[in-house]
């Protein structure tokens, strides 16, 4: 577990501050976002570091190499396996390229100019690739897992080194899930959990997943996985990877 969390803290640091902050979206789809994603894939890193700087969620549909569940139905959706593809069930819009994708959701979402950063996409793809290498074949080779009757939820932000993990897994399984993205707006959320605790710290959080795990879970810890199938809901990776092994392993 310690080499697994090493990796994945370099994968954060190679891409510095994307995927961590949000500036919520001015509007918020009625209908979850759906994405065709493999969780190692630079270019689907890209548009899920937009999307928790916009703070949507999004419904996961994971598609790791040999995958059986998802791919063909991408492939009879928009004629090839190519990653990511966005569906938005709000607007009928449906597209591949991580930056058009990107371009689409702070156009019709965030109703706000493109970020300079996403301006350059290139340079960002780039420095995505780079952020892949660490983890090698984490998250891209399929393992199936059962299916849950009721999607899994899954509170995160993308460049969370210790969510990485349970995001991997997940695609490895083929697991849907919904993606609750929880990027950071106030400066004590840059605060570690345990000393946020110690020093009694509740920042008012500007987004609303944040505020639904401190209401609900008396804290904010990253990841939180809530399960509807079993009603649990876990903290802490090493304990979300033992829970999914051994309640959806095939």
């Amino acid at each position: 577990m310690a080499g697994n969390m090493a990796s994945s803290m370099m994968a954060t640091l190679l891409r510095a501050s994307s995927g961590i902050q949000s500036t919520p979206a001015a509007v918020k789809p009625e209908k979850t976002l759906q994405l065709y994603d493999i969780e190692n894939c630079p270019y689907c890193r890209l548009v899920r570091e937009a999307l928790t700087e916009l703070d949507l969620d999004v419904e996961i549909l994971p598609c790791p190499k040999s995958g059986q569940r998802f791919r063909g139905e991408l492939v009879a959706r928009g004629g090839k396996a190519q990653f990511p593809y966005l569906v938005d069930p709000n607007t009928g819009a449906e597209m591949y390229e991580s930056l058009a994708i990107i371009a689409y959701l702070f156009a019709t979402y965030g109703l706000r100019e493109l970020p300079l950063k996403w301006k350059v996409g290139k340079l960002q793809t780039l420095g995505s690739m780079l952020a892949s290498a660490p983890r090698m074949g984490r998250g891209m080779q399929a393992q199936p897992g059962r299916v849950p009757k009721y999607l899994l939820e899954l509170y995160s932000f993308e460049s969370s080194p210790y969510a990485r993990p349970v995001r991997e897994l997940l695609c490895e399984m083929e697991m849907p899930y919904i993606l609750r993205n929880c990027g950071r707006t106030r400066f004590e959320e840059w605060v570690l959990p345990p000393l946020r605790e110690r020093l009694n710290m509740q920042p008012d959080s500007d987004v609303e997943n944040r505020r639904f795990l401190q209401e609900t879970e008396g804290k904010v810890s990253i990841p939180y996985l809530y399960d509807p199938n079993t009603e649990s809901g876990l903290f802490e990776s090493a304990d979300i990877l033992e829970y999914l092994r051994d309640t959806y392993s095939a």
